[in-house]
């Protein structure tokens, strides 16, 4: 994925920031606003956005990485979320997350080289009584077990190559 230009990001934040405001409590919006437009938070959008609030760089990373919603690296095509909290993990996420792992070639937290799927972990996704829970691109996939996550890893082509999409 090519760099965002600088020009381009400084443009977007000036955009965002007029339409949500030159103040501390924009700083969410507009990193949202950036997160949409680019799907990931470039370097450059950051620093802009923090000299346009007059906050330090620090505090705009710590609220950037803070959300599972925002993301400092480009990510894949598809997102798979993997719920790991306590209803989830009592149920098997530990192994549904060392499944999906183990087909993608990557660690949680991690992007194919293909850039088809980024794989992440978040400590709940809101829905306790479906886990162990997935969600892909949004769409939740609960009570997994071993069959219904193949069937899931098939539906979203997990292990096909991009040709056969």
């Amino acid at each position: 994925m090519p760099a965002v230009e600088p020009d381009v990001a400084t443009t977007k934040v000036a955009d965002s920031v007029a339409t949500h405001g030159e103040r501390r409590s924009s700083l969410i919006p507009v990193l949202q606003d950036l997160q949409e437009e680019f799907d990931y938070l470039p370097r450059e959008s950051l620093e802009s956005l923090a000299e346009r609030l007059r906050l330090p760089l620090s505090e705009v990373l710590r609220v950037a990485t803070f959300y599972a919603a925002l993301s400092l690296e480009p990510r894949g095509e598809h997102l798979i979320t993997v719920c790991t909290g306590t209803a989830c993990h009592v149920r098997g996420a530990a192994t549904i997350l060392e499944r999906l792992e183990d087909a993608l070639g990557i660690e949680a937290g991690r992007t194919t080289p293909d850039q088809r799927f980024t794989l992440q972990t978040v400590n709940c996704l809101g829905a306790c009584a479906l886990g162990p829970l997935i969600s892909v691109d949004g769409k939740y996939y609960g009570k997994l077990n071993a069959s219904r996550l193949a069937a899931v890893m098939e539906e979203i082509g997990v292990g096909r190559n991009r040709a056969e999409d």
